[in-house]
């Protein structure tokens, strides 16, 4: 049996579903091998997922992080953002490979670009699905590893991204040809994305089938 790197009750991040819970470790059967799962309980999603003990790390969940962590990613939305591509394919492309490497930081540095970017131009659906589920995950985990409710963490967010007396990104700092039209990609990004989550080689059930 593979080293269990989680224990029983010990909440962790799920990059891709969100912030959860280990509520058991089980041994399932399959074509005369056995093989150890995670039963993970996702609270935003009220869901049950069952990850394979062996893929737990590829898939990228990991502990909570620590309170100073925690404070430190919130403390990176304030700083400086560097000129962002108006390629908004690139642009979801370059976040979602960070949301699914997964570690907080990443993640507030999706929140901060992707917020700016929405100050300066409406983001194509793709992206502002990504951003609001970078912002719950933010939130859910600096809530988690501070002991703070999720509003108070929210308005620290809020914050942090608009600071009294803070100047707006300038359209300046973006390329001048500035067009994000998501029509005719969206279905490729959604299938591609739907593609990555079965690759994670995990069961989810609702809490009722349990």
């Amino acid at each position: 049996m593979s080293e269990l790197a989680f224990s029983i009750d010990q909440k962790i991040v799920y990059p891709s579903q969100g912030v959860g819970r280990i509520v058991e470790v089980f041994d399932r059967p399959f074509n005369d091998q056995t093989t150890q799962y995670y039963k993970i309980y996702i609270d935003v999603s009220d869901m049950i997922v069952m990850v394979p003990v062996d893929n737990a790390a590829e898939l990228g969940i990991r502990p909570i992080v620590g309170a100073d962590e925690a404070l430190a990613a919130l403390d990176l939305l304030g700083e400086a953002i560097e000129p962002i591509t108006s390629d908004w394919k690139l642009r979801y492309q370059q976040n979602l490979d960070l949301l699914k490497k997964g570690t907080i930081a990443d993640i507030a540095s999706i929140v901060r670009s992707l917020y700016h970017r929405s100050k300066v131009k409406e983001l194509p659906i793709l992206e502002r699905k990504l951003y609001d589920s970078a912002r719950k995950l933010l939130i859910d985990e600096i809530a988690s590893a501070t002991g703070k409710s999720e509003k108070e963490v929210e308005s620290m967010i809020h914050a942090k991204l608009e600071p009294l007396g803070a100047i707006s990104v300038k359209k300046t700092m973006l390329d001048p040809n500035d067009e994000d039209d998501d029509d005719e990609f969206s279905d490729e990004f959604s299938a591609s994305n739907d593609d990555d989550e079965d690759d994670s080689d995990d069961d989810s059930v609702d809490d009722d089938d349990e």
